[in-house]
Formats: structure tokens, sequence, C-alpha cells
């Protein structure tokens, strides 16, 4: 029994190696490409839609909705690469219904791919929102001794994303296996139906980790706003 889709070799040439891991990403890309090409042909702007396109908005909206929900302003804006984030996480978890499928987010390697993109996003959405100085400022809150625990607490907190999402998809491809061999015509259902619940709740876990980051970096203009809206402006002639 492999512990990674690492493991898995199929081809290789001294160090160049294609894995599972390759090859099952690429082919989850594969798909997502090729899935967007055709439904983009199938939308339409009338009245007339079909049952997909219904079906389509209506995920569209909700990952939407989550990502307002976190407190994140205009939240069209981050759809794409959040929205990539779950569907992409997801996906991958609900093809492991075919045999011989490995999860490409069984693999550290690529669950900290997926990682370093959120710890890239953030200080970039941060920046776009509050601008260089303001975001750099935020480091030495409350005071500038804060600096570098601050700073290791960008880079751990990424790797625990990685490890979380890995350790999860590892531990339960584990557990399937294990129980297929102990009670193969009992458990395969039921321990499979199990597994994508799994994969999907790691899938949402991940969105919402990664939409709470962003949502911290860009958070202190809106807050500083707020308050200054809300502040009542005392006129002279009210003072007294």
């Amino acid at each position: 029994m492999q512990l990674s889709p690492d493991e898995i070799i199929y081809w290789q040439m001294g160090f160049i190696k294609i894995n599972a891991t390759i090859v099952f990403t690429w082919g989850v890309m594969l798909m997502f490409f090729i899935s967007a090409k055709v439904l983009e042909r199938a939308l339409t702007r009338n009245n007339k839609r079909t049952r997909l396109q219904n079906a389509l908005e209506t995920i569209v909206l909700a990952i939407e909705q989550q990502i307002s929900a976190v407190g994140l302003i205009h939240p069209r804006q981050y759809l794409g690469f959040l929205g990539t984030l779950f569907l992409f996480v997801a996906l991958a978890n609900l093809l492991t219904i075919f045999p011989g499928y490995e999860p490409p987010t069984g693999s550290l390697s690529t669950t900290l791919s997926l990682a370093l993109c959120v710890f890239v996003a953030v200080p970039y959405y941060g920046i776009k929102q509050r601008g260089l100085k303001d975001y750099l400022a935020s480091y030495t809150k409350p005071s500038f001794i804060m600096l570098p625990f601050n700073i290791i607490g960008e880079i751990s907190r990424t790797f625990a994303l990685a490890v979380r999402l890995f350790g999860n998809i590892m531990s339960g491809t584990m557990i399937i296996g294990i129980m297929l061999l102990i009670a193969p015509f009992v458990f395969p259902v039921v321990m499979t139906a199990l597994g994508l619940l799994t994969g999907m709740v790691q899938a949402y876990i991940f969105f919402i980790l990664a939409s709470v980051y962003i949502a911290a970096a860009t958070s202190a203009n809106k807050t500083q706003s707020q308050l200054h809206k809300n502040t009542p402006v005392i006129k002279p002639s009210e003072e007294n």
C-alpha cells in the first residue's frame, strides 16, 4: 500500500520521473479545461436557461456567498482564485470513486503547492486593497517587536494548511484500503461514501481558511473606514 501517489512511478529517466501525482493532477486540470470550454458554449443570457446552467449558477452563487460571509467585500474579485481552489480540491477528491485513481491531494507536493498559492495571494490582495505601506505596517502591529512573530506565523500557517489537507486525505485513503483488505464485500460502498464526504469537507475547509487569510490581510482599511463612518460628527452648535 502506497502512502502517497508520489510512490507510484509510471515513467522514469534518470532523475526525471512521471508519477501518479503528476498524471492525475494534469488529468484534473485537463477535465477543468475541457469542461470550461464545453460549458462556455452552452451558456445563454436569455431567459431560456438549461438545467445545467441553473446548476452552475447555483454553485457559483453559493461560493460567492461563502466568500462574502467570511467578510470579504466585493467577493466576485476573489471568486476566480478561491472558487478554483475549492473546485480543484473537491474534484480531485471526488474522483476517488473510479478504480485506479489516486487523489493528487494525497501528495504533500500538491497540497504544499496549493498552500503556496494562498501564501502568494494573501499579500497580493492585501497590497491591492490597502497599499504596500499600509500592508507591510500590519506586520509591526501592535508593536515592532511582533514583526518576526508575524512573519513566522505567515510561514507556519502555510505549512499547516498543506499538512492538514495532505494528512486528512492520506489517512482517509489508508483507512479505506485497510477496510477493503479486511472485508472487501462489506465496507466498499460505506467507506467510499465516507471518503467522498471527507473529501468535500476538506475542500471546504481549505477554501474557508484561504478566504479567512485573505480577509485578514484586506480588512484593516475596511474596519477603519467603518469606524470613521459610524463615529458621529459633533457640530459646534450641538456641544452646548
